[in-house]
């Protein structure tokens, strides 16, 4: 049985945000940049949205975000109700795969791993004036993409 993740995005500061994984068998902890991957919040928003649907249109997905130079793959396969994250860093932008090296793994279900990211989410959506986002992480706030992540967590009842 898998451990339940626990995932971190921190309050933005000058274009960066420290993120972090935890499923108490192994952890990892990063700084991300706002570019060139500027969409990253919102597309995961999308990404997470759809594998909540009962026939999402791929069972497989790649994130691509960065920490200049280092790059990062988040991936997201499903089968079934079951869902794998692994996160992949390489050292430059070239991204050659022979260099990647997986930094973070975890298996879970689609709502235990949706539900972690959707606490992030919430305090980042709650904290979003107090923490000047946008002036901080210099990209908007992906509201669009947030409510509807929220949305297919309710009707899941999650």
């Amino acid at each position: 049985m898998s451990e339940k993740l626990e995932v971190s995005f921190n309050s933005p500061q000058c274009g960066w945000m420290s993120i972090g994984f935890d499923n108490f068998d192994s952890e990892f902890h990063t700084t991300t940049s706002h570019e060139p991957h500027e969409k990253a919040l919102a597309e995961l928003l999308r990404i997470l949205s759809d594998l909540l649907e009962e026939n999402p249109t791929q069972n497989e997905y790649v994130l691509q975000w960065n920490r200049n130079p280092e790059e990062f793959d988040f991936r997201f396969v499903r089968t079934g109700e079951n869902l794998l994250l692994e996160i992949y860093q390489y050292p430059t932008e070239t991204r050659e795969s022979a260099e990647r090296e997986k930094v973070f793994a975890h298996e879970g279900s689609v709502k235990e791993v949706c539900a972690a990211f959707a606490v992030t989410f919430n305090q980042l959506y709650a904290d979003r004036d107090t923490d000047e986002f946008e002036f901080n992480w210099r990209q908007p706030f992906p509201f669009e993409e947030f409510a509807e992540f929220k949305s297919k967590l309710d009707a899941k009842r999650i």
